[in-house]
């Protein structure tokens, strides 16, 4: 779907849950690799990416200039950075946040549904 017209049909929530699975992913990735020796846990900026996104930025290069590696507050021995905690409740938050969005966009499915159907 081009961007303006689902910019006008679900405002900020539709580029918004794209961000969402895209942070999704990695951070997923950061802790599938917790054990992996010198892996550096990234993590993206959701409100920097968002505002880019909406700036009319593509989404990989809303991602790509919001992504950042996550400094740690106990580095391992390795050069692993990622944390468990940091990461788990990184993933916990934006899952609660993927599925709000994902409520509003159904809301707004519903409405435009009912609309056409002349409810």
């Amino acid at each position: 779907m081009p961007q303006s017209l689902s910019q006008s049909l679900f405002g900020v929530h539709g580029a918004a849950l794209e961000l969402r699975s895209q942070r999704m992913g990695l951070l997923t990735s950061n802790i599938a690799n917790a054990a992996t020796p010198g892996y550096k846990a990234r993590d993206i900026d959701f409100a920097a990416a968002l505002k880019a996104r909406m700036g009319g930025a593509s989404e990989g290069a809303a991602v790509n200039g919001a992504m950042r590696y996550r400094d740690p507050v106990m580095p391992s021995m390795d050069g692993n950075t990622v944390e468990m905690a940091t990461e788990q409740l990184a993933f916990s938050e934006n899952a609660v946040g993927y599925s709000a969005t994902l409520s509003f966009i159904r809301g707004r499915v519903d409405t435009i549904t009912r609309a056409l159907k002349g409810d």
